[in-house]
């Protein structure tokens, strides 16, 4: 199945993979670069993004030798995106009962709640968390080997 869409929330699974080459990276940067059009795609995040990606690229520093300054870089370019970043504590009491409904954690779960709040899908490369959300019906998700543009 393929999927295009304009308009989402991204979480850090995806947005890693502006530093960290993976698989469907390609699409990743096709997805941010259109955000940077005209007219823009609205990319929105909840204000965690940024931490989560500092934790997966300070992991891969320690595990996978990527150099600190280039982990100190990375964060630069991701805060200079065009994302729309939301507060969390505007997400927190719908993020606890989607986490406490589905065997989310808090943090997955926050993407979840931007993205029903905002009637826009959840983009994600976290398979489990697209089972979990297919299976259950609780929201719009795609997973981004879908992605079509």
């Amino acid at each position: 199945m393929t999927v295009t869409v304009r308009d989402c929330v991204v979480d850090a699974s995806v947005g890693i993979k502006l530093c960290i080459a993976e698989a469907f990276s390609d699409k990743v940067d096709t997805l941010f670069t259109r955000a940077a059009l005209d007219p823009p795609a609205r990319l929105l995040v909840p204000d965690l993004f940024y931490v989560e990606c500092a934790n997966i690229l300070w992991k891969h520093v320690r595990r996978s030798g990527h150099p600190a300054d280039k982990a100190r870089r990375d964060m630069q370019k991701l805060r200079a995106l065009h994302l729309h970043s939301v507060a969390t504590v505007d997400l927190a009491d719908d993020a606890l009962d989607l986490a406490l409904a589905h065997g989310l954690s808090a943090y997955d779960a926050c993407y979840v709640a931007l993205a029903r709040r905002e009637g826009v899908p959840l983009v994600t490369a976290d398979e489990r968390l697209v089972r979990i959300l297919t299976t259950a019906g609780a929201g719009s998700v795609v997973w981004l080997g879908d992605l079509t543009f």
